[in-house]
């Protein structure tokens, strides 16, 4: 029970700012620095949130440490950077603050490197001390989490250092040990090589709300002292072991306590404990915080973590009804692009002052903890639809964001590209240490092999799919799923031979594959052995695909086409089955057309699951078949029943046109690559075969036009949600009204359930 407990505080460190690292160079000064001959450039990694690995760069220089601007940086100055600390390479940089806001000067700036200098100073720069930048503007590094071989002093924390680390809860109770989410416990920071204790004189719940904000909680509640005063006092064992209330039993081993931190001061609207105000205890600190103890803090766990049937009761309570703010397009639970809903119709937030406060009220309204970023520029992909919010300014103490001031947005404001997104901090649940890769040739990529008790063994691929591929990226922590693999003989470089999981069905939002669907103990597997054990190719990033709706409404109409003209398309089996029994190739049938215009908003590229090597030729229409079914066109009467279908293999996939500064990749023609670019859209007119449903046996009536994009998730998409596109329409058999088209998830509830009830036309007058 100790080592499981070990184990689980070892997990729940939560990082937060500032490790300071320094190192010395061994490099002479350049040419013309103003610092004392002898004296040695100093870097340093600082900031938050970040890893160990990352951050604002800081340089000392003429005594004095300060930042470099992010004007004209690039990865060549990133991997300078990265190797003068140790690190090998660099895998990116960040600019404009990310890890917040440097204090005193600003050293470098216009630093242009070809990325062979051994040290930041030999690179071109406007000179020591000259630049015309703000501390909105730091740059920083993420470095490859590898070290130079026999680097020395790379990784040195200083002794007395005065910025906090981490930070973790550790469980007293007995239960508590062994349950995750860890919700309560005594709030420690990491100390040298161990940890210490924060003495809770005059701390308050705003304190509290900051620290279960960073362990991934959005409240806190008020906890018993005394309970814990049994845990922080020094007495004989039996004296101590004592039950408490619900007969809980102390973990009470004798502990000299540490005293770290004390005068904890923070408002509540801190994404971290480093941006309060406190002091440290200097020298020894045993003996202090005389008539306190350690700080103790118990949170409130939001619905996706919540245990015992009170919390599960608010979780039906508040799914009864619906939010006006949801996130989309994010890998991760507590990541994605904020939309919110207004008019009942969902828009996105322009990131016009976009920052870690309005994020966190946003996190912790949805149930998560304080922001760890607050993201820009569309990097969770764009939405579509209304931008409902520009320059949202929050205070932090909001409990909605619809509290917060904001502007309303006009067209010429902001555009998708500027969709705020968000990470939040979430509870520590352990998923990841319960799955694992192996015989990958990257990190990203092999078989999946799932703990089950204390056993590790493989997962049957019968039904495994980019839906349980999905699941499983996200509980490794590896982003999105490319390729759901269910063949891994290639893989066989693990000594695990045993089918331990079978029947995996999984929804495709579940945290952790366990949450599916599966068989339990009862395994069955159709293939057994290592040759079909599911495997996954990941990747942080993914496409997103979804329909123009305005253009299916614009372009839509009916045509009675002659069956002589329609050969190729009852080859493809673009026409009803009564058409077999037509009299060919005399007669028509008639066909509902339109046009479609599929855009890629996503930040990964769209591309065919097959190869080009097994592509299919079709002679009759002289084209290749990268995907069987790329889209499904059906008529449906208002209560769901399908009355007419077409289907459309992908003719080819190619960038038809693409937004401004975006070059086209793809292209059909001579055996081109297929896809769709990010930022681009390929477009079906409604004038080429099949781009119809065959609505010759379809009664007059009132129904629902639906198109699915990619509707056996054959290709990977960081929102599948989207992919589904409604209209209404009314036939009176001979003409027919398409109207009300919307993509599936753009409405609210309320209004989708008004759309599906329509009651039909009295007139041709759309209103």
């Amino acid at each position: 029970m100790g080592s499981c407990g070990t184990w689980a505080w070892q997990e729940l460190l939560v990082l937060l700012s500032s490790v300071w690292l320094w190192v010395g160079s061994s490099q002479p000064t350049p040419p013309g620095s103003t610092h004392p001959p002898g004296s040695q450039l100093k870097f340093r990694l600082a900031g938050y949130p970040r890893k160990h690995n990352e951050g604002r760069v800081e340089v000392f220089y003429n005594d004095e440490w300060g930042t470099i601007c992010d004007d004209d940086f690039t990865l060549a100055n990133a991997h300078v950077l990265c190797r003068h600390l140790g690190f090998v390479a660099a895998t990116g940089w960040a600019h404009s603050a990310k890890y917040g806001k440097g204090i005193g000067r600003i050293w470098l700036d216009n630093v242009n490197c070809a990325g062979g200098e051994k040290n930041i100073g030999d690179c071109k720069h406007r000179g020591w001390g000259n630049s015309d930048c703000s501390h909105e503007e730091d740059a920083g590094v993420i470095c490859k989490d590898e070290r130079i071989p026999g680097f020395k002093d790379s990784n040195v924390i200083e002794t007395e250092q005065s910025h906090v680390e981490e930070v973790r809860l550790r469980p007293v109770v007995a239960g508590a040990r062994r349950q995750l989410p860890v919700t309560e416990g005594i709030v420690e920071v990491r100390y040298k090589d161990g940890w210490a204790q924060i003495c809770d004189e005059g701390w308050d719940s705003q304190n509290s709300r900051v620290v279960c904000g960073m362990m991934g909680f959005p409240a806190e509640k008020k906890v018993n002292r005394n309970f814990y005063k049994l845990a922080s006092k020094s007495q004989p064992k039996q004296k101590r072991r004592e039950d408490v209330g619900s007969k809980k039993r102390l973990f009470t081993e004798r502990q000299q306590l540490n005293y770290r931190l004390h005068s904890v001061s923070c408002t509540g609207t801190e994404v971290h404990l480093s941006m309060c105000a406190f002091e440290f205890y200097r020298g020894n600190a045993s003996a202090a915080c005389g008539a306190g103890m350690p700080a103790v803090v118990s949170c409130v766990p939001g619905p996706l973590f919540a245990t015992g049937n009170a919390h599960k009761k608010k979780q039906r309570q508040q799914q009864q009804s619906q939010p006006r703010i949801r996130l989309k397009g994010g890998a991760k639970v507590g990541e994605g692009r904020v939309e919110v809903l207004k008019s009942s119709e969902w828009g996105t937030i322009c990131d016009d002052r976009w920052n870690l406060l309005s994020a966190s009220v946003v996190c912790r309204e949805l149930g998560f903890g304080s922001a760890r970023e607050a993201l820009t520029g569309a990097r969770m992909g764009q939405g579509t639809g209304p931008i409902h919010m520009n320059e949202v300014q929050c205070l932090g103490t909001e409990k909605t964001l619809w509290s917060c001031p904001f502007k309303n947005i006009t067209q010429e404001d902001c555009k998708h590209t500027e969709d705020a997104a968000i990470r939040c901090n979430i509870p520590y649940m352990g998923y990841e240490t319960l799955i694992r890769l192996a015989g990958g040739r990257t990190a990203f990529e092999g078989r999946v092999e799932v703990k089950r008790g204390s056993k590790w063994g493989m997962v049957c691929s019968d039904g495994w799919t980019t839906k349980e591929a999905m699941v499983a990226c996200r509980q490794l922590g590896l982003g999105y799923s490319v390729h759901a693999v269910t063949e891994t003989w290639y893989w066989d470089a693990s000594n695990v031979t045993e089918m331990v999981l079978s029947g995996v069905k999984c929804a495709g939002h579940e945290m952790s594959l366990s949450h599916c669907q599966h068989h339990g103990t009862s395994l069955n597997c159709r293939n057994t052995g290592t040759r079909f054990a599911a495997g996954v190719i990941c990747s942080e990033t993914a496409s997103d695909l979804l329909l123009h709706a305005p253009l299916v409404q614009e372009t839509a109409y009916i045509e009675d086409r002659p069956l002589h003209m329609l050969y190729c398309a009852a080859e493809e089996n673009c026409l009803s089955s009564s058409a077999r029994l037509a009299n060919w190739p005399y007669g028509h049938r008639r066909l509902l057309r339109f046009s479609s215009q599929i855009h890629n908003n996503g930040r990964a590229d769209f591309r065919p699951k097959a190869g080009r090597h097994s592509w299919v030729w079709h002679e009759c229409h002289r084209h290749y078949h990268s995907m069987d079914i790329f889209t499904h066109y059906d008529i449906l009467t208002p209560n769901g029943t399908k009355v007419a279908e077409g289907h459309k293999a992908s003719f080819c996939l190619e960038d038809t046109e693409c937004e401004e500064d975006v070059a086209k990749r793809y292209e059909c023609a001579n055996f081109g690559e297929q896809g769709i670019t990010v930022g681009c859209w390929d477009l079906y007119r409604h004038d080429i075969d099949c781009q119809w449903i065959d609505i010759t046996d379809v009664k007059p009536g009132n129904y629902i036009l639906q198109v699915v994009i990619n509707p056996n998730f054959e290709v990977a998409e960081s929102d599948f949600t989207n992919n589904a596109m409604k209209c209404n329409c009314k036939y009176d058999g001979h003409r027919i009204w398409v109207h009300s088209c919307h993509i599936g998830d753009a409405l609210s509830e309320e209004a989708n359930k008004r759309f599906e009830q329509y009651p039909g036309q009295l007139n041709n007058q759309i209103s």
